[in-house]
């Protein structure tokens, strides 16, 4: 690869995002006021959280479709939870275990069905992402769940040091996740099975096991991401997340992360997650309707995958 390969390949991202922008302040003087960005993070927070998850996956060289209707499963499960008629004091610590719970199931039935059953990727998540939608409008008969307790806005739409609480918990799941896939053995393994699949089990890698807990890490984060929409809106919606997957597979593709796998980084998936945002944030400040915007960020994911293809063909 020729330096300047490398240099796009490495700071391309970084550029395109400053240079949006700069032209998103250009275009719109309300732009770079305080409260629109603290409003593009807080829009970011929910898919960017699910991203770290998808990122994973896609290391690996796999796919999660069903990280979309997890979302209104999660928030289905805890807002339910949190209707019992028992006292507050427990129900929401149960509601927050269930919703994640649940994620997490999700994601180990996912891995099982790919490491034990051999189904591809994209057909084991395609299924559970029609199954868990599904569920999740059977449940509640397509009808929101609302008048939920106070505190459990909080998540949602309280802050902390005058930053949303959502982008808070955003970042230490990059953090966290940054520092996982860095200098742990387990994220080393993700980028070996992702690399090669064939050689990471001549070398001694649980492959199967790296599956499952990369799909149980995906699952687990849809939740958390679920439960933190259903707070926001304050209510559990069986419709919430459509479409998710466009943005967060848009994230972390645009960030820089290989669909082939072995390649990429939650740090290039943060980059990526917020040049989503701050792209839809500047359309809607510009009155650009929502079908000119699926039609925008879809060619940034096409755009993507052909600067991957190039990258690789280097």
């Amino acid at each position: 690869m020729s330096i300047s390969t490398r240099l796009a390949a490495e700071f391309g991202i970084g550029f395109a995002f400053l240079l949006e922008i700069g032209v998103f302040a250009l275009l719109s003087p309300y732009f770079f006021t305080a409260d629109n960005l603290l409003n593009i993070s807080l829009q970011a927070s929910i898919t960017a959280i699910i991203a770290v998850g998808m990122t994973f996956v896609i290391l690996t060289g796999g796919i999660d479709l069903s990280v979309g209707s997890l979302v209104a499963l999660a928030g289905i499960v805890t807002t339910s939870v949190l209707k019992l008629d028992i006292p507050l004091v427990v129900s929401f610590p149960l509601a927050i275990l269930s919703g994640l719970l649940v994620g997490s199931a999700s994601g180990v039935m996912a891995g099982l069905c790919m490491t034990r059953f051999r189904i591809a990727p994209f057909i084991v998540t395609l299924a559970l992402m029609t199954i868990w939608r599904g569920a999740a409008f059977m449940y509640t008969e397509g009808r929101p769940i609302w008048e939920l307790p106070e505190i459990f806005g909080v998540l949602g739409s309280g802050r902390l040091l005058g930053i949303p609480v959502p982008t808070h918990i955003m970042l230490i799941v990059f953090v966290v996740a940054h520092v996982v896939l860095k200098y742990t053995t387990f994220g080393r393994h993700v980028y070996a099975v992702g690399g090669n699949v064939e050689a990471a089990r001549v070398a001694g890698i649980a492959v199967d096991r790296v599956y499952v807990v990369v799909y149980t890490i995906s699952g687990g984060l849809s939740a958390l991401s679920g439960m933190l929409l259903a707070s926001r809106i304050n209510s559990g919606q069986p419709n919430a997340g459509l479409m998710y997957e466009l943005d967060v597979i848009a994230a972390v593709v645009v960030g820089g992360t290989s669909l082939n796998g072995g390649r990429g980084s939650v740090v290039g998936t943060f980059v990526g997650a917020m040049l989503i945002a701050v792209l839809r944030n500047g359309l809607n400040l510009l009155n650009i309707g929502s079908y000119v915007q699926q039609v925008v960020v879809g060619v940034v994911i096409l755009l993507a995958v052909m600067v991957d293809r190039w990258r690789r063909a280097e």
